[in-house]
């Protein structure tokens, strides 16, 4: 902002490129619409001149960067013109010599000068052709900080200006002809035709990314130079991309260098990074390219997240391909869901910046053939990030060390234990690269448990966060597809697995809370489960033990028999069946409310308590030969709360609660016909039955209300 209103910037009259690249900042960094039109506006004025000595154009092209991404509207078609011939200029026709050092002006320099050195290749190669952005030189010229610049602004122009006038390439337009066999490819330069302004740019862009895939393979002399290879390289190849979608004829040519290139590097680790912009080509333009894309995906998919899981940005990267090619994925090809337990290496790696990326790329991996396994991985993923850990160090170990455990003996760490028999086939099934449900061992308990060691890793722990988040949106994709079958499977594996986590007690607490919610939703997609895994919810609901550690699961558990086991839910639900799973629960309530002598009183959530009692009144509406049963339970709530064993325990709130739900349960019971109405309402409900189940303690107190008019009195 201007100190003072008197004081305004303006570029108009700026002849200086240093000075115009300056002022032009300030004014950009304004925001103001007119004043970058204005600044692109004298920009391409002073570009379009003959610089005078001295003067250099590349102050102008930061600046002119910057209003095509602020405002690419501000420039006209003439002047896009006439910076694209510059462009194109610039990209091709620098120097082949190295610049010159500047002289020092001390008193022993040289008065000498010698001649220029050729620019080498990043191989030590003298460079037989045009300059490029990795070209190396000692010094450059100024046309060569000319050409790298406008390479870093190349794709941002054409997909601004490249397009213009052109119908944009639609590649299903021409699929099933004669692929790019009847491609026009421009008439080369030789010809004599003179090429339009856009065109020309676009012709000496594609002449460029070939030369930068030609020397994006040369073994570099620098490491540094090697990291800019593979930089220019992606960058090249998105280029590509965008010429081929702007004029179909260069489709031919690019998918010949491509084809190249990939067989390449396509062994080589440290390309990995440039492969997806390749893939991304192939995968774009699939049918008329005639490649077998699927065999190039595959590639990727099994090879590169196995290998390197822990490199942060090529994670953020893979995952963000698959992520933009995911319906495309899904709708032609199974390697990418076959691929899944690879994909989640980079997420049990990378926890924190990749769950977004996961929650949009979880639903389309999903299907009815990787259910299951996919529940497995959620659970056990914190596991997981401890075997990539030990894998990692394993890796690292020199040979002598790998093959020094004892194969007979126990092995006494988790270094030790990769490589050990006992746990060799449980860390390859966990680190396995595709879906492998027949592989499955039969457990990997003792693979958590030796991985317990880690489980105070902060990368461990990070990763443990993310679980919740993804096993809600894991149980809300299943149910839009998931038949009874598969329903069923779930719900006694969420069961079985609730015994079955990682050692971190903040994880298991709310894994606990989410399987509980979504155990009610399962239920509530099938009533009959309740019916047909009687004898798995039988099992789980009667281990007191359950309520106390898992209290989430048991109450939703609890709630899902009162709620469904019924004829009306089912016609294969019998007395017999409602009795055995009354004095199950029975058993359990009477354990935790138990007063003994000299024996603390087991504590449980209040909520837990209150379930129960509720579901125990739901089950004799049903069978009312319970109902003397469960009413004298209920009767002796008033001196299970005045217990000072209980009331040490619980806030003067719960007890209160505990007692009003017992008196109420009590007092519907007195009316069995209505309890039986209130508790077992029809299939093919009414609104106000309807209404009534959903507001339970509304439709209690309505009763106690009918039954005990005066204030105050209260069964004993």
């Amino acid at each position: 902002m201007s100190p003072c209103n008197d004081l305004i910037l303006s570029c108009d009259e700026i002849q200086d490129t240093k000075l115009l690249s300056l002022v032009s900042s300030v004014l950009l960094a304004q925001g103001n619409k007119g004043e970058v039109a204005a600044v692109g506006q004298r920009v391409v004025q002073v570009l379009e001149r003959r610089l005078p000595e001295g003067q250099s154009a590349r102050f102008l092209l930061p600046v002119l960067a910057n209003v095509i991404s602020l405002s690419p509207e501000s420039l006209t078609e003439e002047q896009t013109n006439v910076v694209s011939k510059k462009l194109a200029d610039w990209l091709r026709y620098a120097s082949l010599q190295q610049g010159m050092a500047q002289p020092s002006g001390g008193f022993f320099s040289s008065p000498r000068t010698k001649q220029p050195a050729p620019i080498t290749e990043v191989d030590g190669a003298v460079a037989t052709d045009f300059f490029t952005v990795l070209s190396v030189a000692q010094h450059y010229t100024q046309d060569q900080w000319l050409n790298v610049q406008t390479f870093s602004m190349l794709r941002n122009w054409l997909l601004c200006y490249g397009g213009k006038e052109l119908d944009t390439f639609n590649p299903g337009a021409t699929a099933g002809g004669d692929r790019c066999v009847t491609a026009v490819v421009p008439a080369p330069a030789t010809s004599g035709q003179l090429l339009p302004p856009r065109e020309h740019l676009r012709d000496k862009a594609f002449e460029y990314c070939q030369r930068l895939a030609e020397q994006s393979t040369r073994r570099p002399l620098k490491k540094d130079d090697g990291d800019l290879q593979k930089a220019c390289l992606i960058e090249a190849v998105k280029i590509v991309d965008i010429i081929c979608k702007q004029d179909s004829s260069y489709m031919c040519r690019a998918v010949s260098f491509l084809k190249v290139l990939h067989s390449r590097i396509c062994g080589d680790a440290t390309y990995a990074r440039a492969l997806l912009p390749i893939a991304q080509f192939f995968l774009n333009y699939n049918k008329l390219a005639a490649v077998d894309s699927d065999a190039i995906c595959k590639h990727l998919f099994t090879d590169i997240p196995a290998q390197l899981f822990h490199n942060p940005s090529l994670a953020f990267e893979f995952v963000q391909f698959c992520k933009d090619n995911s319906q495309l994925f899904t709708d032609s090809s199974s390697i990418f869901r076959q691929s899944f337990p690879n994909l989640f290496k980079f997420l049990a790696w990378n926890s924190p910046p990749l769950i977004s990326e996961f929650v949009d790329l979880l639903p389309f991996l999903l299907d009815p053939g990787t259910t299951i396994e996919i529940f497995h991985l959620l659970l056990d993923l914190p596991c997981l990030t401890a075997a990539l850990d030990i894998q990692l160090r394993a890796a690292a170990l020199p040979a002598s060390e790998k093959a020094g455990a004892d194969p007979a003996g126990k092995p006494a760490t988790c270094l030790e234990a990769f490589h050990h028999p006992l746990y060799k086939s449980m860390f390859q099934y966990l680190l396995r690269s595709r879906s492998a449900p027949e592989d499955a061992p039969d457990s990997l308990v003792p693979l958590r448990q030796l991985l317990g060691s880690l489980a105070g890793s902060p990368r461990v722990v990070q990763c443990a966060e993310t679980v919740p988040v993804l096993l809600e949106l894991f149980f809300r994709v299943v149910a839009e597809f998931a038949d009874g079958s598969l329903i069923n499977q779930l719900v006694v594996l969420l069961l079985q697995r609730s015994d079955q986590l990682y050692e971190i007690p903040a994880f298991k607490e709310d894994v606990y809370r989410v399987l509980g919610s979504n155990l009610a939703m399962l239920c509530g997609l099938r009533p009959a489960l309740v019916v047909e895994l009687s004898t798995e919810i039988l099992e789980f609901s009667g281990a007191v033990s359950n309520i106390q550690s898992k209290e989430a699961i048991f109450t939703h558990m609890a709630w899902a028999i009162g709620e469904f086991l019924s004829v009306s839910h089912d016609k294969r639900c019998t007395v017999e069946q409602i009795t055995r799973f009354f004095e199950t629960l029975e058993a359990v309530l009477f354990e935790i409310t138990q007063l003994r002598p000299q024996a603390s009183t087991p504590s449980c959530a209040p909520r837990a308590i209150s379930v129960l009692m509720a579901t125990l009144t739901k089950l004799a509406a049903r069978s009312q030969d319970l109902i003397p049963r469960v009413s004298m339970f209920l009767s002796k709530m008033r001196t299970f709360v005045q217990s000072p064993a209980v009331t040490s325990v619980y806030c003067e709130e719960d007890l209160e609660e505990i007692l009003i739900r017992a008196t109420e349960l009590m007092n519907l019971l007195k009316m069995p016909s209505v309890a039986q109405f209130v508790f077992t309402p029809p299939v093919a409900s009414t609104r106000f039955q309807r209404e009534v189940n959903d507001s339970l303690p509304l439709a209690l107190r309505m009763v106690t209300q009918l039954l005990e008019p005066a204030p105050g009195s209260m069964p004993v």
